[in-house]
């Protein structure tokens, strides 16, 4: 019985006509047993398809025979040769020593990389800070800033503030401390905080003082927000939304905005106001609107919004504050005696425009300013030092914006005759 294998011997003889007998191994050309290998291997049914093709038995060769023929498994992962180990270490210390070359050139140069941009050269002006600049100013200036805390019954109250004297006097806005118990906490530059004293406030002009006990501040210099004009640098500072130091930086958008400002149920407020386009928000209110030479120009103290009802307004750009002259002229007189003179020119005006401009009296004090310089009821106030009047508003914030004692030219119209007088502003009985 044969199984179609061409059987041979270790030594390449072929194994004897019609094969070895089933189970038996085949039969060298001795006679003897010499081949490890079994017929019937490839035919065993529990056979690993997948396993080696021939299944190596060791066993001594007899005396005389030559060494078995090795088997090589095709499956079996192959060893490296000697040309491969050889070429494998040569590349590899090839790329070494490329490295440590590379390594020991760079230590060598010190570590130099490309250098990147140009060769820099002296600082330009803009980026020197010198105290002229913008950058040089907000550091002057805003150690003398403050944040003002007020506790009430509707919860906290805060807005911003700046030093006025070495003794601890703080100006800031009424609305501010309005609805407080006449005490605030005042935060400092430095984040340090302090009880503080309302010693006074004025809620037609919008103006409150606070003191502090503490030393070592330093006030802020001021300016003449008379001596503005329209495109002039601002920096607005102060706490927006809560934000402590926050510096902003705009031009001076329009003066003598006339406003009627006031909260629903509280005074109503008039002033010529300081138009900017400096970033100011709910928390700038009592801040500082500082020129370009570092000078306190302006008290920061409202702003317009394109909000409904209820929301809450933001910055766009319209901005106003309460001239400097004005805000620190009403500081002084609450300071001194505990109260503001609000300045009047003894006259009523009418609630609504008149047809071709001005503002009309409807009634004129006997003893007061408008009628000691000739005017009387009727009277159609067109211009007030130069500044025409479209609304009842425009008058009163004006008037509002000089000093007690001051002379302004009122231009009017009686009938169809236009006058000039020179009214000599007062300040009122209470």
């Amino acid at each position: 019985m044969t199984d179609g294998w061409d059987w041979r011997q270790p030594g390449g003889a072929p194994a004897p006509a019609g094969g070895p007998g089933p189970g038996q191994p085949p039969q060298g050309s001795a006679g003897g047993t010499t081949s490890p290998w079994w017929s019937d291997a490839l035919a065993d049914p529990w056979r690993d398809p997948y396993a080696p093709a021939a299944v190596v038995v060791p066993a001594a060769a007899p005396d005389g025979a030559g060494e078995p023929e090795p088997v090589t498994d095709p499956d079996l992962p192959t060893r490296p040769g000697l040309r491969q180990v050889v070429l494998i270490s040569l590349i590899t210390a090839l790329l070494a020593g490329s490295l440590g070359s590379a390594l020991t050139y760079a230590l060598m140069r010190g570590g130099d990389v490309p250098t990147l941009g140009a060769q820099a050269g002296q600082a330009p002006a803009l980026a020197q800070r010198k105290p002229e600049s913008l950058a040089g100013v907000a550091e002057r200036v805003l150690p003398s800033v403050v944040t003002i805390r007020v506790a009430s019954l509707g919860g906290i109250s805060e807005g911003s503030g700046f030093v006025v004297s070495t003794d601890g006097h703080i100006v800031t806005n009424d609305h501010v401390v309005a609805d407080g118990p006449g005490k605030a906490t005042v935060i400092f530059n430095d984040g340090s905080t302090t009880p503080a004293t309302v010693v006074g406030q004025d809620p037609e002009s919008d103006i409150a003082v606070v003191k502090v006990t503490r030393s070592g501040l330093t006030p802020v210099q001021f300016g003449d927000s008379d001596a503005l004009a329209v495109g002039d640098p601002v920096l607005a500072m102060g706490s927006p939304l809560s934000l402590a130091n926050t510096v902003t930086a705009g031009i001076v958008s329009a003066l003598d905005r006339t406003m009627q400002a006031g909260e629903p149920g509280g005074p109503t407020r008039y002033y010529a106001a300081i138009q900017t386009d400096a970033a100011v928000n709910h928390g700038n209110s009592g801040g500082p609107l500082v020129d370009g030479g570092g000078r306190v120009v302006g008290v920061n103290s409202t702003i317009k919004s394109l909000v409904a009802d209820g929301q809450e307004a933001g910055n766009i750009g319209l901005a106003f504050a309460i001239p400097i002259n004005q805000a620190k002229r009403v500081t002084e007189d609450i300071i001194g005696t505990g109260k503001a003179r609000r300045t009047v020119i003894g006259a009523q005006v009418g609630g609504t425009g008149v047809t071709g401009g001005g503002v009309r009296l409807n009634a004129v004090e006997p003893a007061g300013p408008a009628a000691a310089a000739g005017m009387r009821t009727g009277d159609v106030v067109l211009r007030l030092n130069g500044h025409p009047m479209t609304d009842p508003t425009d008058l009163v914030a004006l008037v509002r914006k000089y000093a007690p004692g001051s002379v302004v030219t009122v231009e009017y119209r009686r009938g169809s005759s236009r006058q000039n007088a020179s009214v000599t502003l007062a300040a009122d009985a209470k």
